[in-house]
């Protein structure tokens, strides 16, 4: 885990050597934390936000030679592969893997139950709004599924929230991210970032921890 937040917190530096040692591989590097994120269920905490951020502005830096458009591209790709995966697993295996003596540790219950608690509350707009939620976007699709949600309705709204999500934080990465000021405190800008996209979840925590009492 502390490896996870080293990657998170120096991102800047880590992609850096990604590209530097594995070249035109490193797209593939990508797309496959941001696939992995929400299509494996039980890894939520790998970077999102962070990670899209910190490539475009890699991207639009011209001495790293790689292209904006593609990780565009790629980075829509794999988040809606990766919910439908995730759809599909949660269809199919929703009962067992919660239960499951080993992937079962990686799905804490207290966040399963506040994936199910923001989805019954905001149906499908759920849906597009944890794309902007780290561990609750990993955790909708899967709670959806569960909910014999039907996936052409889901994947509608997954469209819209994955297409949203990549372009602003594609966008936010090439536009802010060689800015002096932001290079020159890049693991606080990213740490800001991570904290600004866990607010929704923390009001939802609160919330019912509140409720409860």
């Amino acid at each position: 885990m502390s490896a996870l937040i080293d990657f998170i917190l120096h991102i800047d530096s880590h992609l850096i050597n990604i590209v530097n040692t594995f070249g035109g591989y490193s797209y593939l590097i990508l797309f496959a934390i941001i696939f992995i994120e929400t299509g494996a269920v039980i890894l939520p905490f790998l970077p999102g936000d962070s990670l899209l951020f910190a490539a475009s502005a890699m991207a639009v830096n011209p001495i790293y030679h790689l292209s904006a458009p593609l990780f565009v591209v790629l980075f829509l790709i794999a988040c809606i592969a990766g919910d439908s995966l995730n759809f599909f697993l949660g269809n199919k295996f929703g009962e067992l893997i919660p239960r499951h003596k080993t992937l079962g540790r990686f799905i804490k219950s207290k966040d399963l139950k506040r994936a199910k608690n923001f989805f019954n509350k905001y149906g499908a707009w759920a849906v597009f709004l944890a794309r902007f939620m780290p561990i609750i976007r990993t955790l909708v699709p899967f709670v959806a599924a569960t909910s014999d949600y039907k996936y052409s309705k889901f994947i509608k709204y997954n469209i819209i929230g994955c297409v949203s999500w990549v372009l602003v934080c594609c966008a936010g990465g090439a536009y802010f991210g060689n800015i002096p000021f932001v290079k020159a405190h890049f693991s606080m800008v990213i740490l800001g970032i991570i904290i600004i996209s866990l607010i929704p979840a923390l009001i939802g925590y609160f919330k019912g921890r509140r409720a409860e009492d």
